[in-house]
């Protein structure tokens, strides 16, 4: 057996993984350990990672655990990433909103609930992956129905749908002219992370 602790395996694997490492694949890819001991490096990367107050952080993000960076680094780190944060316009946001909270959902409905046609907003939320075609509903004419990927629940900071704020909060909210998501950033490591 290796002498690299458990929290240092994890801590790797997580480092080079391209996208949110969940339990289950950490498990899968770490026989000789038992789930609650894996689960116990995550908790205590995780309060390490706080204690020290590192510059990452070890997130539960789409089902998974990722590094990132902490967001008050954001203005230092854009000053090496020149691309501009993503944002979305108003027609993107209200249907990707509508997509996120009923799906499965049909273009169809979709389209009676915002009143305009939402071809293009959805081609575009399918090219930014932050929707997927599910299938095919099972009525007449067999519209296809969307739902959200793993890339939405990352750029939106969330574990699960979940954490998708309720019709309660959200009408807690003031009203802001626009919306801006600034992603953190996710640590790189070469081409893998």
């Amino acid at each position: 057996m290796s002498t690299l602790s458990l929290n240092a395996i994890v801590e790797g694997i997580i480092f080079v993984s391209e996208s949110p490492v969940s339990l289950d694949r950490l498990t899968e890819l770490l026989p000789e350990y038992d789930r609650a001991a894996v689960r116990i490096a995550l908790q205590e990367l995780r309060d390490d990672y706080e204690r020290r107050g590192s510059g990452l952080q070890l997130v539960e993000v789409a089902g998974g655990w990722q590094l990132r960076t902490v967001a008050e680094l954001t203005p230092y780190l854009s000053r090496l990433v020149k691309g501009k944060p993503a944002r979305f316009s108003q027609s993107a946001l209200e249907t990707l909103a509508i997509v996120a909270y009923r799906q499965p959902v049909t273009r169809q409905e979709i389209e009676y609930l915002r009143g305009v046609d939402t071809g293009a907003v959805l081609k575009t939320l399918l090219d930014k992956r932050l929707v997927k075609i599910l299938g095919k509903k099972d009525i007449p004419g067999r519209p296809i129905i969307y739902g959200t990927t793993r890339e939405f629940l990352e750029v939106f900071n969330l574990k699960d749908l979940k954490g998708l704020p309720t019709l309660r909060e959200i009408s807690a909210l003031d009203e802001a002219p626009a919306f801006e998501v600034q992603e953190e950033l996710p640590l790189a490591s070469g081409e893998n992370g």
